[in-house]
């Protein structure tokens, strides 16, 4: 069962709070309005500069029952092997489907938190997901 973290000890509470320092940063550079790529090229610009280790587009199968399915999905950005940070740039604010979407990469991905943050508002939103 995953949870959407408003305790304040979480898990890895330090490095979201780096996570979403820098996500707003990149907000408050750039605004809202543009495509979700862009806010991926400047996050991915300020963990690199930051020297945080990070992977972008990290791939994951899928295993169902005795096999493992055709389709992978892609984290967007999965940060020091234990963060998913989800990227959305969305107008109408976070929809259930994205938390979803979240928690079930982290179901498969082993991963502790998730970090699904959208950038299409006029005020950076996120959530943190626990699984």
């Amino acid at each position: 069962m995953a949870i959407e973290s408003t305790d304040i000890n979480f898990p890895l509470k330090d490095e979201t709070y780096v996570l979403i320092g820098i996500c707003m940063d990149v907000h408050r550079t750039l605004g809202n309005g543009f495509l979700e790529i862009v806010y991926k090229d400047a996050i991915q610009f300020e963990l690199m500069r930051k020297e945080i280790t990070f992977g972008r587009e990290v791939q994951y199968s899928i295993k169902y029952k005795d096999s493992i399915l055709p389709h992978k999905f892609y984290a967007d950005f999965v940060v020091r092997d234990k963060i998913i940070l989800e990227i959305k740039a969305v107008e109408g604010g976070l929809a259930n489907d994205q938390i979803a979407q979240t928690i079930n990469y982290l179901k498969v991905s082993g991963c502790e938190v998730g970090l699904l943050v959208n950038f299409g508002r006029k005020s950076l939103e996120y959530k943190r997901l626990i699984f």
